[in-house]
């Protein structure tokens, strides 16, 4: 199968990247440029209708015929169940997996995403938001490195988790943060890094 990949350069954008290449999978990139508006356009909102990316249709869907799938945590947890890769076998190995997944839609994703807007793009300076959602970041980075102490990767082996996460971490100098004070973060994210389909995804579009 070829998915059908709708995207643009943001850290949500490139998890579902990553997770293709990851899964070897053929995919063909559409870029959605989001400076310009492209996401409302209506046929995009017909795959993705509440007009973010990514997005992905697979033509070849459960039953054959094809389908969309919008949002990242539901595209990580399509991906995975389709192919039977990067989730935990395990129905407790899985349970642990989508939690930090859940994590990070909930909390990792959205409160860097503040931060990076009122530190870096916001057109005034706002110290309350700027401190409230760096104050935020931090104590993200330490559930994280709290995590990581006891294990390699947040559900023991390389997960849809970690792909969900690592784009956003990909960007801690945009908030304020210095990996070097967060040891098993650290680590987590050098060996990330250093995966050659994590390189290629991390490159699209």
């Amino acid at each position: 199968m070829t998915i059908e990949l709708y995207t643009w350069s943001t850290p949500n954008g490139r998890k579902v990247s990553i997770a293709l290449e990851e899964l070897g999978l053929d995919y063909r990139v559409h870029t959605i440029d989001i400076g310009k508006g492209e996401q409302f356009d209506p046929a995009f909102l017909e795959i993705s209708p509440n007009n973010r990316i990514p997005a992905i249709v697979d033509p070849d869907g459960p039953d054959g015929e094809p389908i969309s799938v919008f949002e990242t945590g539901a595209i990580l947890l399509y991906l995975a169940e389709s192919t039977g890769k990067l989730m935990p076998a395990s129905a407790r190995g899985r349970h642990l997996a989508v939690q930090w997944l859940m994590w990070q839609m909930g909390g990792f994703g959205p409160m860097l995403g503040q931060a990076h807007h009122f530190r870096r793009f916001a057109p005034e300076q706002i110290d309350y938001a700027v401190e409230r959602y760096t104050s935020e970041t931090q104590r993200l980075y330490g559930v994280l490195d709290r995590r990581l102490a006891k294990a390699p990767y947040l559900a023991g082996d390389y997960s849809m988790a970690d792909i969900a996460t690592f784009p956003w971490a990909a960007r801690h100098e945009w908030q304020g943060i210095d990996l070097a004070e967060f040891s098993n973060v650290e680590r987590w994210y050098r060996a990330i890094e250093a995966r050659p389909a994590v390189q290629k995804g991390m490159a699209v579009p």
